[in-house]
């Protein structure tokens, strides 16, 4: 693959189309999905609990938050640029270097990224350290991208560390021939924030890839991959050993690789670059792995083989096999982090692992914001992360009938997803989010007939429509008890649905 490849933004974000800011992409039917949110929150059925930040309740803070939100947006305008990090190298240069004073877990993949992160989060919390987690993409608000122990930043800090790193962005720009992006400026603002707290240890995911990825000019002493899949094929490679290329950009010299299952091919490319930078590898399935696992209210109860030893009766509150994978590698990075298995082979205290993963939380990942009927939300946006939650669908759900709405950005292969669901699919509610990138509700609806037929889709241009429909749809309990809705297809649809069916 060549290094010359340009993509389409600097810093480019591994979920490129779902990630420009939840309160500054927005085309005016905002206003329309957040009027709809009252129509929707009267009707009957319980709302589960938050989780996820909102707008400040302080007028002025959120007249500031949403001018930061602005000025970041504006950083958009880049295109075709050649993939380097030359420009977040020059803003760490100028803020002092502040990603190396602490150490890192730095993790690559196609799914299950942000799920890992946050469960590595939450086990290294559990055993008394401070800990930093740069994620993205957010869900409803861009504080969520920045969290430290455990909670995203408030408003007022996110504000603040922004006006702390402005004067040197600006520095960086004048010096460099084109401006540092969004998710550049993102980073730098994550690391410094770190470095302010400050933490014990970072838990960064990256962006898209890895080597060329703004989050690259950490060292992070463990690196995790998470499976790799197909997914920004124009840019990364069209097979998994070729995106692995890029992605094994993260595995430094002497660290620790903690390898999820993985395609032959791309695991061929990560297990060279480890032998080509003296990193040690630990491989799902073999160093690692989930012994067994079974659904249990709530989740799943797990028993996981460390690198140290077997930690049993684990309970996890997430849905789906892929998470109890997920659950297994979060636990070797951070017995990795600890030297559990290279100084010592004792497993980490079994009461302290199991209380922090049944802490653990994933909004907008098989999350139920609702019953009666109930309502899961899953970020799904490529057909590898449909296929892992229509599986967790029908493993832990059990509906009578299940009705989706689905609404994907352009340029995602929106057939692989719509395929890989439905199977479980009785109906079909095709919609748009309220982003420009979002696809056409009827090019979707065009593909969707394709895959169902005609009589199983219906077309609702508006989100707030196209969730009423379908609750409808479900509450239909005279011929069909126990259905249920599942959104899916785009994180900014996941992250609209939630403001509808929560934060009206």
């Amino acid at each position: 693959m060549s290094e010359q490849r340009p993509f389409d933004q600097p810093g480019e974000h591994d979920d490129f189309d779902e990630i420009v800011a939840a309160e500054t992409d927005r085309d005016p039917d905002l206003a329309v999905i957040e009027a709809g949110s009252r129509t929707l929150r009267a009707q009957a059925g319980p709302v589960i609990g938050d989780g996820v930040p909102g707008r400040p309740e302080d007028p002025e803070v959120d007249k500031a938050l949403r001018a930061v939100e602005q000025e970041l947006a504006g950083r958009w305008g880049e295109t075709k640029l050649e993939p380097s990090v030359t420009r977040i190298a020059a803003l760490m240069d100028v803020l002092g270097e502040p990603q190396r004073s602490y150490p890192s877990i730095h993790i690559t993949g196609t799914n299950g990224k942000t799920s890992t992160a946050r469960m590595i989060e939450a086990l290294l919390g559990a055993f008394d350290l401070r800990t930093g987690r740069y994620t993205s993409p957010h869900v409803q608000s861009v504080t969520e991208r920045i969290s430290l122990d455990g909670a995203p930043v408030t408003a007022e800090r996110f504000i603040e560390t922004y006006e702390d790193i402005k004067p040197y962005v600006e520095m960086v720009d004048g010096s460099q021939p084109y401006r540092l992006s969004f998710f550049e400026v993102l980073t730098g603002m994550a690391y410094a924030a770190f470095a302010d707290a400050p933490v014990d240890v970072a838990v960064v995911e990256v962006g898209m890839g890895g080597r060329w990825d703004a989050t690259n000019v950490i060292d992070g002493s463990v690196a995790v991959v998470t499976p790799i899949d197909l997914d920004h094929t124009d840019r990364l490679g069209t097979t998994p050993g070729e995106i692995s290329v890029e992605k094994s950009g993260i595995i430094k010299q002497g660290a620790t690789v903690i390898l999820a299952q993985q395609p032959v091919d791309a695991a061929q490319v990560m297990l060279k670059k480890a032998v080509d930078v003296d990193a040690t590898v630990a491989r799902e399935g073999m160093e690692f792995g989930v012994v067994a696992r079974e659904v249990a209210v709530g989740g799943q109860l797990l028993t996981l083989r460390g690198l140290g030893g077997e930690y049993e009766q684990v309970f996890l509150p997430l849905y789906g096999a892929h998470q109890a994978h997920n659950a297994a590698v979060a636990l070797a990075a951070v017995e990795a982090f600890f030297g559990v298995g290279a100084q010592h082979a004792r497993p980490l205290d079994m009461d302290t692992v199991r209380r922090a993963f049944a802490s653990v939380s994933s909004p907008g990942r098989l999350e139920v914001v609702r019953r009666s009927p109930t309502v899961v939300l899953d970020a799904a946006h490529n057909p590898a992360g449909a296929r892992a939650a229509a599986d967790a669908v029908t493993e832990s759900f059990g509906f009578s009938r299940l009705i989706g709405v689905v609404g994907a950005s352009d340029g995602k292969d929106a057939r692989g997803v719509l395929e890989a669901l439905e199977p479980i699919c009785a109906e079909l509610v095709v919609t748009r989010n309220s982003s420009h990138r979002a696809m056409d509700a009827d090019e979707l609806a065009a593909i969707a007939v394709e895959v169902f037929g005609d009589d199983r889709v219906q077309v609702e241009p508006r989100l707030d429509d196209a969730l009423e429909a379908a609750i409808t749809l479900a509450e239909d309990e005279s011929e069909f008890a126990g259905a249920g809705v599942l959104v899916t297809g785009s994180v900014i649809t996941v992250g609209e649905a939630r403001l509808l069916l929560k934060k009206g």
